[in-house]
């Protein structure tokens, strides 16, 4: 069975509220789902995951400190998470806060680490990203962004 971590970091809640969605999602995709704060996660347990999806809120254009200490801890696992599907999602406090910049940062670690990232030509294009509290639209894509990296993951790593 393929296996999913989404996991986050969220201050008031929009970031959890996502993150919820997203391994419903997955979940429907036939996943199983391990949904957890970053600060719940060990790195060095990412080897057994087949996705690993992460969701920050957007800080000064980038992902907050949390997610950023989780990523620096990772680097132990460097070389060892090639070809495990990698995805990003935000929820910043307005349109032009820095929420692309935020899942890319996110996105760029993964790819570092050699995962695969498969972006969309629909609406959210590298990841969903919510301003304030997330819309129905913006849940209907997580779920939908956790369905299609399930299904991802279960091809790629088969």
């Amino acid at each position: 069975m393929t296996k999913v971590l989404v996991c986050y970091y969220s201050r008031t809640g929009n970031t959890e509220r996502m993150a919820k969605e997203i391994a419903r999602g997955a979940r429907r995709a036939g996943a199983e789902v391990v949904l957890s704060p970053v600060k719940g996660v060990d790195p060095r347990g990412l080897r057994e995951f087949d996705a690993i999806v992460m969701g920050s809120p957007t800080y000064y254009g980038t992902m907050a400190a949390e997610c950023k200490a989780f990523i620096d801890r990772s680097v132990a696992l460097h070389g060892k998470l090639d070809g495990r599907v990698g995805g990003a999602f935000t929820s910043a406090g307005g349109r032009a806060s820095g929420a692309e910049t935020t899942v890319l940062d996110i996105l760029k670690a993964w790819l570092i680490h050699g995962m695969v990232v498969q972006g969309t030509s629909a609406d959210f294009h590298y990841g969903p990203a919510a301003v304030g509290g997330p819309d129905k639209e913006t849940l209907a894509a997580c779920r939908a962004y956790g369905k299609r990296l399930a299904e991802l993951a279960k091809q790629v790593r088969g």
